[in-house]
């Protein structure tokens, strides 16, 4: 049983990150290479805007932020779910090579199948599904000891090897393609918020709110597979099925992210080690806040990298990584 005072606590917690999402998306609507007055924002909002103001809230900025932070709740979820199953609490989407995967499954598809822009958007983020669960299947395979389950340290190199060698095949992929096709590459690589429309929304949401209930739902099972692999079994926990349940879940969310931001590391690390440090360990009470973590991180990110040297600024995978690479070397030595 949780004590009433940790519930509180939580609930605060949840409190004051909804309030610094709100004016943390309140301030990033009013930045940006298209001017939009901040006085002009509730207004526009409530349809007393003109073309111009109505277009840059509705069809550029809103769409961006709804992504963007669609993107990082999902990536932290993600992240959560590896550290809980792997029992590594390095264990990242982006750091281990499922990004990577997505990423060249994305890359084949849209160098050499060519379809309709309008089902291209429906159907990227099951091409990065396969992707990504094909190279996390081949990561799980290496790195599994019989008798031992899942080695920690060897899922860290194997899954830095396969993010590598898919790197290289991703240039070999680029070196054939032509040029405007090497563009969008290349942005999806550095993690630039590419997905900025409407359509691109429709196509990710009823999957995150199949998958995010599904997590909360399984909240204790996370706590369980925390535990030594024969404790487990022997609390009635059908490990190999709830395993695998889980894991494709975490591949899910981690190919729906990258598929409209692109290949974007390390929030699937911070935010769940920022909830725990908050507010501990169990499950029940840190997924909440790194979901919302993750979320508002993702957010600060692509606001602070896209009004940096306007009008291109800087990719959120790029401004993420500037935080989330030394704190991933900290972690890596205090472990």
């Amino acid at each position: 049983m949780i004590h009433n005072s940790i519930l509180k606590k939580q609930r605060i917690i949840v409190v004051v990150l909804m309030l610094f999402i709100i004016f943390t998306l309140l301030i990033s609507l009013g930045l940006g290479y298209s001017s939009l007055s901040f006085n002009r924002i509730l207004p526009t909002l409530f349809g007393f805007g003109d073309f111009k103001e109505e277009f840059v809230l509705f069809s550029i900025r809103i769409p961006r932020m709804i992504i963007t932070l669609l993107a990082g709740m999902a990536l932290a979820m993600s992240g959560a779910i590896l550290q809980a199953v792997t029992k590594n609490d390095l264990a990242d989407p982006g750091i281990i090579g499922i990004n990577a995967g997505a990423g060249v499954a994305i890359a084949i598809f849209y160098l050499f199948f060519p379809i309709d822009t309008g089902v291209f958007i429906y159907v990227l983020p099951a091409v990065a599904f396969v992707g990504a669960f094909l190279t996390a299947c081949l990561i799980y395979l290496f790195s599994y000891e019989k008798g031992r389950g899942i080695h920690q340290t060897k899922l860290i190199l194997i899954g830095v090897g396969f993010s590598m060698a898919l790197s290289g095949i991703m240039v070999v992929l680029i070196s054939a393609a032509e040029r405007e096709k090497v563009d969008f590459i290349a942005r999806w690589i550095s993690g630039n918020i590419w997905g900025t429309d409407w359509p691109f929304i429709w196509a990710i949401l009823p999957w995150l709110l199949l998958f995010i209930p599904i997590i909360f739902i399984k909240a204790n099972q996370l706590n369980v597979l925390r535990l030594n692999d024969s404790v487990t079994i022997g609390l009635g926990v059908s490990l190999q099925k709830e395993r695998m349940v889980l894991l494709t879940i975490a591949v899910a969310l981690a190919a729906l992210a990258v598929s409209v931001t692109g290949g974007i590391a390390f929030i699937g690390l911070m935010a769940p080690h920022i909830a725990k440090a908050l507010i501990g360990p169990r499950s029940q009470l840190y997924i909440p806040i790194a979901l919302l973590g993750g979320g508002w991180l993702l957010v600060v990110a692509d606001t602070i990298g896209r009004n940096i040297f306007e009008p291109e600024g800087i990719p959120a995978g790029i401004m993420v990584a500037l935080i989330g690479a030394p704190y991933f070397l900290y972690l890596l030595l205090k472990k």
